[in-house]
């Protein structure tokens, strides 16, 4: 919907724009903007990505081939798991595109353009090529173009260079969409629209999607691409032992669905999970989670980058303080009063001198807005009452352009510092100076004579001091960048719990050391006052040149760069748009208190997934032995698993109790050696495990039934190996979440009697499924003797008691000279 503006100034008689039908026409012509600004992949690529991983595409095939053989229940088992996987992760990843949608939207900017001679606010999906738009100050430029007219205004441009300096705009200079206009006003010819525009480009190349692998996820594909190279060995060996007994399809497609089951599908499927629950958990704690992996990654995270606005403070100063130099006091507060409401380029110290201080509006020759970079603003006053130029920036960035060379009131300076407190210095030249040289780049003339000096008070969030203690508890060490002075940043952070004994250092320090210089300070100081952009960024890559997992938290365009070159960045709702869409991470409530509570979630992630892992790795492992050794020892024939079999074991033993565990995880430092202390669990574990499995299925296949297997023998000695196998899984359960000392053998004490209530629950689910005729029928079990379930249950406890042996002894570790912790 357009709307006249009913404050709009007269407009240039040639400056007149197009008529509405004009518009309508080039619309009609492919001429507007009506593009649609994507916040991520499309659903359609979240649902390609999703469905059609290489394992996927594997079991979809073997499925398909089942319904082709009529083997309806194999395939809806075998596809079941794969099902699981995809849903839970369409669900999350949906989810967060539309939180991020919906954030976009209410962000969204206006535009306003000269329509039949008169100023119209409209969306800039209604801006065709040739449209004239206004530019003031704080607003977005939508679209490419050029300046036209006789007007000016100074453009931040940093979120499409990286460069932080205002670039002024007059007549025949080009704009690009993306940039904002920070002071004058301006009007542009819309040149390049839709996807044509710089800014539309840009996003194109920044939002296509990149898969950002956490070490966890490095670790667990591994594991799958190891176990699909050994499930791939097996398949063809089989193959070709199938060929020369001429087995029929049938055969074939049931062992390769078995084999296949070796490589673990659900623990992609338990993983996208963790990251679902653990992204439900921070949503109600106020964190948008945009990557599945963020908050998993969070765990793994020592160095957190902060600013000190919008995250130590809540964004807002207070007028301290006014301290005249050579002029009374009255005279000062005057000046500075004029001063806020006479520029055009307002900000948070604007708002503060207007709040405190009276003054009015005067008419001003020129103006170099405040940039991060220059630490200053400047005004040129040209009237009777109020003449000569008047700068107001910070004290060391003035100080080259003083005419009195003393130190400026440094031990008041030096005192507000130390109480935390923001200090710029007033500075004031008689002489009408233009602030702006021939080629348009800023300039303070040589003249300048300090006139006071002014304090602001910060006002601290009140969750910062818990906030800190709780990343402090955490093991995370804090740098605070900012672009405050060092030492009133300090002062702050002090207050705010941190250490008296921290250290700071300025940029201006920075700028004359090397990259060496810069990667040790980098490491030993806390506090980094007078920061540019790119310093900013810099820092960041120096952390994780020395190894660091470095997280970092923004809301403005010019933390753009640097929250993309950290390992995983986190921005503020309120925010630019720029920074939610590179975050991983949104704060919807803008406070960073419940980071802390992320990185206790990301703790639980790999804890739960820690478990997880060592569960799959033991059932797959010692699958994999069990079919080599049968095919070793017997032949092909005699195949110890059936599709229905091997689902049953893995949903039982692996696939619903994991869900429990990856709910039930607890929070703690999680195990820095997952690799090793994974091999530890299930190499014993999976190593006796086959070694008592293919015992039993031999005595049932060569003794009791010996010399005439048939298809009934089969059948009852691969339920008897079942049976065995599900009640090992379901006791490994209990080892990998000890509730009492005497479990504790492959894993530490957890006191949650939570997992062993659930293992003791799918055991009851095995014996129902045993003893209901239609489901035992539907997974092809056979009904065993009273004497076998006392054989079995025998055997179990003996491995039992064998396998706590092995693992409270250290047996591996010694064996293999594997260090011990």
């Amino acid at each position: 919907m357009e709307a006249l503006k009913t404050d709009s100034p007269m407009v240039n008689e040639q400056l007149r724009g197009l008529t509405e039908q004009e518009a309508i026409k080039r619309r009609e012509q492919g001429q507007g903007n009506n593009v649609r600004i994507q916040t991520g992949r499309t659903y359609a690529q979240i649902v390609f990505q999703n469905f059609f991983t290489f394992i996927n595409c594997i079991l979809f095939g073997i499925g398909f081939v089942m319904v082709l053989l009529g083997l309806y229940g194999d395939a809806f088992v075998s596809v079941g798991v794969v099902m699981l996987n995809v849903i839970v992760s369409l669900v999350q990843e949906t989810r967060a595109k539309r939180q991020l949608d919906q954030i976009a939207l209410l962000t969204r900017p206006k535009a306003t353009v000269i329509r039949d001679g008169q100023e119209k606010i409209v969306d800039p999906s209604e801006i065709v090529i040739g449209d004239m738009i206004c530019a003031d100050a704080g607003d977005q430029i939508v679209v490419d173009g050029a300046v036209v007219g006789d007007g000016k205004m100074d453009v931040d441009e940093s979120l499409l260079t990286g460069e932080s300096d205002l670039v002024s705009k007059k007549a025949g200079d080009e704009v690009f969409s993306g940039s904002f206009c920070v002071s004058g006003r301006a009007t542009y010819e819309a040149q390049k629209v839709g996807v044509e525009s710089f800014a539309n480009k840009l996003t194109i190349t920044a939002r296509q999607f990149r898969i950002v692998r956490t070490p966890l996820q490095k670790d667990i594909n591994l594991v799958v691409r190891l176990l699909l190279a050994l499930a791939t060995v097996i398949g063809v060996l089989f193959i070709a032992s199938f060929a020369i007994d001429g087995a029929s399809a049938k055969r074939i497609v049931q062992t390769a669905a078995v084999i296949a089951g070796l490589v673990p599908a659900g623990l992609i499927l338990m993983t996208a999970t963790s990251y679902a629950i653990g992204a439900v958990r921070m949503s109600g704690k106020g964190a948008l989670v945009q990557r599945a992996n963020a908050v998993e990654s969070m765990s793994n995270v020592n160095v957190l980058c902060l600013d000190k606005t919008g995250t130590l403070t809540a964004n807002r100063i207070n007028l301290a303080q006014v301290v005249p130099l050579g002029i009374s006091e009255t005279e000062l507060k005057n000046a500075l009063g004029d001063y806020a409401r006479s520029t055009r380029a307002g900000n948070r110290t604007s708002e503060a001198l207007k709040t405190g201080l009276e003054g009015q509006s005067r008419k001003i020759l020129d103006e170099i807005p405040f940039s991060s970079a220059r630490k200053w603003s400047a005004l040129t006053f040209d009237e009777e009452a109020r003449r000569g130029v008047y700068v107001l920036g910070a004290p060391e960035m003035l100080r080259p352009y003083l005419t009195d060379d003393t130190d400026i009131a440094q031990a008041q300076i030096d005192q507000w510092l130390d109480h935390g407190m923001r200090v710029l210095l007033v500075a004031h030249s008689q002489d009408l100076h233009m602030l702006h040289d021939s080629l348009g780049q800023p300039r303070l003339p040589g003249d300048l004579q300090a006139i006071g000096l002014v304090s602001f008070s910060d006002e601290l969030r009140p969750e910062a001091k818990e906030t800190l203690d709780g990343f402090l508890k955490a093991g995370i060490r804090l740098k605070i960048i900012s672009g405050d002075n060092p030492y009133t940043v300090a002062a702050l952070a002090k207050q705010a719990g941190l250490a008296d004994d921290i250290r700071a250092i300025s940029g201006t320090e920075l700028e004359a050391m090397s990259a060496s210089e810069v990667g040790q300070i980098a490491e030993d100081m806390t506090i980094f006052g007078r920061i540019t952009p790119q310093q900013k960024e810099m820092l960041v890559q120096s952390l994780q040149d020395q190894h660091h997992y470095v997280a970092m938290i923004g809301d403005g365009v010019n933390d753009v760069l640097s929250l993309k070159k950290a390992h995983i960045g986190i921005a503020m709702q309120s925010g630019s748009a720029a920074t939610r869409g590179v975050a991983d991470i949104v704060l919807l409530g803008d406070s960073f208190a419940a980071l802390p509570k992320a990185f206790m979630e990301g703790q639980r992630i790999l804890n739960g997934m820690g478990d997880i892992i060592r569960l799959f790795l033991t059932r797959a492992f010692y699958a994999a032995l069990i079919i080599i050794g049968t095919a070793i020892m017997m032949n092909t024939q005699l195949f110890p698993f059936i599709p229905k079999h091997a689902s049953l074991l893995t949903l039982l033993t692996v696939g619903f109790p994991t869900f429990g565990l990856a709910a039930w995880a607890h929070v703690g430092v999680p195990e820095h050696h997952l690799v090793r202390s994974t091999m530890r669990f299930a190499i014993p574990a999976a190593l006796l495990t086959a070694a008592f499995g293919m015992g039993i299925y031999f005595y049932y296949i060569l003794t009791i039934y010996e010399p005439n297997p048939g298809l009934y023998t089969l059948g009852f000695a691969r339920t008897a190996l079942t049976t065995f196998l599900v009640s090992c899984g379901l006791v490994l359960i209990v080892f990998a979440e000890p509730p009492t000392p005497l479990w504790v053998a492959g894993d530490e004490l957890s006191g949650d009697w939570r997992p062993t209530g659930l293992a003791l629950l799918m055991f009851a689910t095995f014996i129902l499924i045993n003893a209901v005729k239609p489901l035992r029928v539907f997974f092809e079990l056979e009904v065993l003797r009273v004497t076998d379930y006392i054989f079995i249950a025998t055997i179990v406890l003996v491995w039992t008691v064998a396998l706590r042996s092995i693992w409270r002894s250290r047996l591996l570790e010694r064996f293999i000279g594997l260090p011990e912790g």
